[in-house]
């Protein structure tokens, strides 16, 4: 390990450490699959989809747009749709392609977006972003010159997943943002992550070949960001894949 991973965790061993508390649990209705729960049922992703795409419109694509407003718009659009009328509009959107119809692919992301965040019981959660990512593969033992092994999924995920055991999740976070604003020029509105940045991610061309490997057509599973309802920030278990079999990394945190 070198002498610069062994600064980083020192520096990282001076942060607090995150909460020990009960575990994460999965929520019930969850249990091996990807569903949201509204109106008292357990929506599959292609049902949530199809019920956002009835209520879809060019103004919902905002990067901004939170996953509450998305919740807000699908119990809308079940309410009016009841559950005969959802089954029809799902049968309908099931042969519509993504790629033949963007915005058929936006909802679908935006229901899978919807199902990670009910993922745990007291908690929400949303997919680690790509500046979070490759923070947590720059804090790894991901090997610091290129190999042929570099790009392999199962690989990167490895060392993301060991990274961000190393940092606390708060600090990860802060650190997501300030790589995003440097290397993809994305705004951080808090602002508070450059001196991290600096401090714990000095190489940055090593920094920059991190986030192009998270960036890269390679499909990487990235595990999830918890936010529990006392507020405290984990990192959760990998979901399984969005839409065509690619794991979501958002350049910003959509929570």
């Amino acid at each position: 390990m070198s002498a610069l991973t062994q600064q980083v965790r020192a520096l990282l061993a001076q942060m607090p450490a995150d909460p020990h508390g009960a575990p994460l649990v999965r929520r019930a209705g969850a249990a091996g699959v990807l569903s949201v729960p509204v109106a008292g049922m357990e929506l599959c992703r292609e049902e949530t989809a199809a019920a956002l795409f009835e209520v879809y419109s060019d103004e919902y694509g905002l990067p901004c747009m939170t996953t509450d407003t998305l919740y807000d718009l699908l119990g809308a659009a079940v309410f009016e749709l009841g559950p005969a009328g959802l089954l029809e509009v799902t049968e309908a959107f099931s042969e519509l392609e993504s790629a033949e119809f963007p915005e058929v692919g936006v909802c679908r992301w935006y229901a899978y977006r919807l199902a990670v965040s009910f993922w745990y019981e007291g908690a929400r959660s949303r997919p680690m972003t790509a500046g979070e990512a490759a923070a947590a593969l720059y804090l790894s033992d991901h090997a610091r010159i290129a190999g042929a092994s570099s790009a392999d999924p199962r690989h990167l995920a490895r060392h993301v997943r060991q990274g961000a055991g190393w940092a606390p999740t708060a600090a990860l976070l802060r650190l997501g943002s300030a790589v995003s604003a440097d290397l993809a020029r994305v705004p951080d509105p808090r602002g508070d992550g450059g001196w991290l940045y600096r401090r714990l991610m000095p190489d940055r061309q090593r920094a920059r070949r991190c986030f192009d490997l998270i960036r890269s057509s390679t499909p990487v599973p990235l595990p999830l960001i918890v936010r529990t309802d006392a507020g405290d920030y984990l990192t959760g278990a990998t979901p399984p894949p969005g839409p065509g079999n690619r794991w979501a990394r958002p350049l910003r945190a959509e929570w």
